[in-house]
């Protein structure tokens, strides 16, 4: 399943598309937009505006709607401090709420998938994962990614210490100038807040020593 803020990288969608020609795969696309016009959710307006924070209702309601026990998520621990209260199975109420009080011990690699009509988990296969360990895992495994990952020249403006990708989603305010460098993803999620980083790193390898060098020194953060 894929929740669609409607705010993407076209190379993304590009991906995602070919990727599941290529599996023949089923894939469902929850929408934000459709979300927006059923008034299920506002649409957030201003300079700064993202969908980032809508997509929770949309995939609230995808998940009723598909009766999916669970949601399987990309997220580590050291990307954002909260997350890690969070459990590689972490147990979701009927209104979608993570609950600690109601959490299942996890204990050593056993995991309790026990689950009341109504909830699902969100589970987090790389909760324990670095940064690292998912190049390595990639290199190791030979997975093919979208190119945006990797250097290549964009257009972008720097908002609040953020190199920001210059697209039809984003407004350049009084004082920012749009700039041409070289740069990479080291996430990528909604257009409006997904910063890039700049970088000559333009395969594989390369991107592994460019992290593997920012920590060593100390320089790279783990949520980007």
């Amino acid at each position: 399943m894929h929740v669609d803020t409607g705010h993407n990288f076209e190379e993304t969608i590009e991906f995602r598309d070919r990727y599941v020609r290529d599996l023949d795969a089923r894939l469902v696309v929850a929408s934000v937009q459709e979300s927006i016009h059923k008034g299920r959710v506002v649409e957030e307006k201003g300079p700064n505006a993202s969908r980032n924070a809508l997509q929770t209702v949309t995939l609230l309601d995808a998940i009723e709607e598909h009766g999916f026990d669970a949601a399987i998520g990309g997220a580590r621990r050291d990307e954002e401090k909260a997350r890690a209260k969070e459990r590689f199975f972490s147990h979701r109420d009927d209104f979608g709420q993570w609950d600690p009080k109601n959490q299942r011990p996890e204990l050593w690699n056993l995991f309790n998938g026990r689950m009341n009509p109504g909830e699902h988990f969100r589970v987090f296969p790389l909760s324990n994962w670095t940064e690292m360990d998912v190049w390595m895992y990639i290199q190791r495994e030979k997975i093919v990614l979208p190119e945006i990952y990797f250097s290549h020249e964009r257009e972008v403006i720097r908002r609040a210490g953020t190199l920001l990708a210059l697209t039809d989603f984003i407004t350049v305010q009084e004082g920012e100038a749009v700039e041409r460098l070289r740069v990479r993803f080291r996430t990528i999620g909604d257009a409006t807040c997904t910063g890039a980083v700049e970088s000559e790193a333009w395969t594989l390898e390369e991107v592994i020593a460019e992290v593997a060098a920012g920590a060593a020194d100390g320089t790279w953060n783990p949520g980007g």
